[in-house]
């Protein structure tokens, strides 16, 4: 199973991120969980300083 991760506050950017990635992993028939991080502690854990991620 592929793990999907979207980095952001829940943003209209971060939002369309997670729609395009879903169309993505739908289109190539991936098996995925996908999981919003909303968390700024643990987006800065990450090493991204800009919203959004993937």
């Amino acid at each position: 199973m592929t793990k999907i991760q979207i980095l952001g506050t829940g943003c209209a950017k971060c939002n369309k991120l997670a729609e395009h990635a879903e169309q993505a992993a739908k289109a190539l028939g991936l098996d995925y969980d996908m999981e919003k991080i909303t968390d700024l502690n643990q987006i800065m854990g990450f090493g991204v300083m800009t919203t959004p991620g993937l």
